[in-house]
């Protein structure tokens, strides 16, 4: 059902990648030197990449047999790693887009700490009477993106492309700023990705949160359990929670959902896609897609609700909710719920 989104275009000659790596230089030239009908593969005998004349090719042959690969690289096995890796990725990042380039200059109004070669600013970015730290990291500014007054940045940070870091803001090392979100209050090690928002003051660390999310103004995650043990978390290839092995660990949010003023979020909670929460107390650690309520009492919300209230989000932001969209939406719905729309 996601396959609208990313349509296949096959020639004659194709390379398919393992959506879960993470690319450096190293791998890449390995990759290029693959002749059709080969295959690169891991130690554990996963599939890297494959080139071929055609998807049955690639389906019917046994790339296990293909040439392992020895070296390191990074790879996405849980929801965690897209925080955990974020800083060194960060860092590669910055590397790659800034190389050969000159910074737009950071102005007076600001305090500025580190090396002047750790800030990348793009052209369109506004920054005024902020803190932007570099000693241990990069920061990397996007195009048109906006930090406002007495914020605080310690790198490795990438705000991206029209995001927005409102007033007051303290922003701790690797975390990434999707475009066009909105951020406030405290932040440390997040990745938020496109057109979501957390505007006001509240914590949110370790944590991951997907697009077109709203987290309303006090909402406060916790990333730390009190008796500083491992973290656990909901695992949805099990079913049930497993060991992080990790001792920080906050907030996981689908794509749409929504918490009011004031939420509270245990550690690790898992929120799935189109979630809308609200009302006193923790929610539990583990909220299903497509549900409607506060800590006394969830139901399923009507599909024709989350409808209207996504078209409405995405509306302000010059987007239409279109038909390829909403069948991902309608798919996921129903299997959730196992109605029939």
């Amino acid at each position: 059902y996601l396959q609208p989104l990313c349509p296949l275009s096959l020639t004659d000659d194709n390379l398919f990648i393992c959506g879960t790596i993470i690319p450096n230089h190293q791998l890449i030239n390995k990759i290029q030197t693959l002749k059709l009908g080969e295959a690169l593969i891991d130690f554990d005998h996963s599939i890297i990449a494959f080139r071929c004349s055609s998807l049955e090719q690639f389906l019917q042959s046994n790339y296990k047999k293909g040439e392992v690969y020895s070296s390191s690289f990074q790879q996405i096995k849980r929801k965690q790693d897209i925080f955990l890796l974020n800083e060194d990725e960060i860092k590669a990042d910055f590397q790659l887009l800034t190389a050969g380039r000159v910074s737009q200059k950071l102005s007076s109004s600001n305090h500025f700490i580190g090396k002047s070669e750790n800030l990348f600013i793009e052209e369109g970015a506004k920054i005024e009477c902020s803190t932007l730290n570099c000693t241990d990291g990069v920061i990397y500014i996007g195009s048109g993106a906006e930090i406002m007054e007495n914020s605080a940045l310690r790198g490795s940070i990438a705000l991206l492309e029209h995001a927005q870091v409102k007033m007051g803001t303290r922003i701790y090392g690797g975390t990434t700023i999707g475009p066009h979100c909105k951020v406030g209050g405290e932040v440390s090690n997040i990745v938020m990705f496109g057109y979501s928002n957390k505007g006001h003051d509240g914590f949110l660390g370790n944590s991951v949160i997907g697009e077109w999310c709203n987290l309303g103004a006090g909402t406060n995650s916790s990333n730390l359990k009190n008796d500083y043990g491992e973290v656990s978390q909901w695992d949805y290839d099990s079913q049930r929670y497993e060991t992080t092995h990790q001792q920080f660990c906050g907030l996981m949010m689908g794509d749409h959902s929504k918490c009011s003023i004031g939420t509270m979020f245990n550690t690790a909670t898992v929120v799935g896609v189109a979630a809308n929460l609200f009302g006193a107390g923790f929610h539990r650690k583990f909220i299903t897609s497509f549900t409607f309520g506060s800590p006394q009492k969830y139901l399923i919300n009507q599909f024709e609700n989350i409808v209207k209230s996504e078209s409405a989000m995405m509306k302000r932001r010059g987007i239409e909710l279109d038909e390829t969209y909403l069948h991902i939406l309608r798919t996921l719905y129903k299997i959730e719920t196992n109605s029939n729309l």
